[in-house]
């Protein structure tokens, strides 16, 4: 399907390929490949898949919700929750809870990055942002080179806090 040694570009070719299943057999709303997707059908490395996603949202054909994915359809489509929570604060609220709930137990860690990252399905950067959050809280605390850990339950925060 690719040529690598045509005259066009990896990424355009592969934005041309998308642009055409989204002509003839994607609805406005529909998920689009991910860059991962893309990677492995393809063959090509991750900033080639992210420059033919690119170039499908410059032209407006789709739109990509951070967190979720890539849509069929130009950024007007693009839904506008307002009130919905951040990814990371969910993920604090659920650790908090199960903190609260006695799951989690003061000075024992916390499960780990990776850990969380599968769980939820989010992105490290979206995991480090939650445990960011429940440090400053104080719901948890950092050991260097060991961890994270639940705080002492006479140092979480109180109610009107949190």
């Amino acid at each position: 399907m690719l040529d690598p040694d045509g005259d066009t570009h990896l990424y355009l070719q592969i934005s041309e390929i998308i642009r055409s299943r989204i002509v003839n057999s994607l609805s406005p709303g529909d998920l689009v490949a991910s860059e991962a997707e893309l990677q492995q059908e393809f063959g090509v490395a991750r900033t080639t898949a992210r420059r033919a996603i690119r170039a499908l949202r410059d032209e407006g054909l789709i739109y990509t919700v951070h967190g979720q994915g890539s849509f069929v359809g130009g950024p007007e489509q693009a839904p506008r929750e307002r009130g919905k929570t951040p990814l990371f604060r969910q993920i604090a609220g659920d650790i908090e809870r199960q903190i609260r709930a006695g799951s989690l137990l003061p000075r024992r860690s916390v499960p780990a990055e990776s850990t969380l990252v599968r769980r939820y399905g989010v992105a490290r950067e979206t995991v480090r942002k939650a445990m960011a959050s429940l440090l400053e809280q104080g719901w948890i605390y950092t050991v260097p080179a060991r961890g994270s850990y639940v705080s002492p339950e006479d140092s979480w925060p109180t109610s009107e806090g949190s």
